[in-house]
C-alpha cells in the first residue's frame, strides 16, 4: 500500500471511530469511551468539525455544557433561523424523546424557535453573541473573540458560563 492509501483521511482534523446509533454517532460518556463493537455500525467523526465538539474533546467543556450547546444548536436548526441558500432539506426523523410530538412541521418550527429564544434569554445579557457565534454559526472561539473585541482566551470562560446557564434552562446535569 502507498502512503496515501494508508491514510484514508487527509487534511486537518482529529478523526475517531464512533458507534452509529439511531440518534447519530455515539458521544463519549462515563460508560462509553469510543470505538464500535464488532456487530455495530461504525462511523468516523472529525472532532474538529465543530468548535463545540473540539472544545469538549479537549476537556474545555463539561458534558452538561456540551449537551446544552448541542440542544441549543438543534433548536436553532429546527427553527430554521439560518438563512436559506438553496432548497429546503427536512430533518430526518429520529426516535427517542421528542418535546414536539404531535405537532405539525410548522408548529415544531415555532416551538423550536421559542425554546431557542428562551434558552438564549436564560444565558443572560451579553452572552447571546458568543453562544450564537460558536454554537450555532460554528465560528472558532478565537475568531469570535477577535470579532467582538475581547481579550485572547476569554471566550472559553465566557462560553462556559453561557453554556452553564443554557444547561440550567434545558435541565441538563
Amino acid at each position: 500500500m502507498t502512503e496515501q492509501q494508508d491514510a484514508p483521511h487527509r487534511g486537518p482534523g482529529e478523526y475517531v471511530t464512533r458507534e452509529l446509533t439511531s440518534e447519530g454517532p455515539r458521544r463519549i460518556s462515563k460508560d462509553y469511551r469510543g470505538g464500535a463493537s464488532k456487530r455495530a455500525r461504525a462511523v468516523t467523526v472529525n472532532l474538529k468539525e465543530s468548535p463545540l465538539g473540539w472544545l469538549y474533546a479537549h476537556g474545555h467543556l463539561t458534558e452538561p455544557q456540551y449537551e446544552a450547546g448541542e440542544r441549543l444548536r438543534a433548536d436553532w436548526e429546527r427553527a430554521q433561523i439560518a438563512p436559506s441558500i438553496t432548497m429546503r432539506w427536512d430533518a430526518v426523523r429520529i426516535s427517542g424523546t421528542n418535546p414536539d410530538r404531535g405537532l405539525d412541521p410548522s408548529e415544531r418550527q415555532i416551538a423550536a424557535k421559542a425554546r431557542f429564544d428562551k434558552a438564549v434569554k436564560a444565558a443572560g445579557p451579553g452572552l447571546a453573541d458568543i453562544l450564537w457565534r460558536v454554537v450555532c454559526a460554528g465560528e472558532a472561539v478565537g475568531n469570535a473573540e477577535k470579532a467582538m473585541g475581547w481579550p485572547a482566551r476569554s471566550g472559553k470562560l465566557v462560553l462556559g458560563l453561557a453554556l452553564d446557564r443554557v444547561a440550567g434552562f434545558y435541565r441538563i446535569g
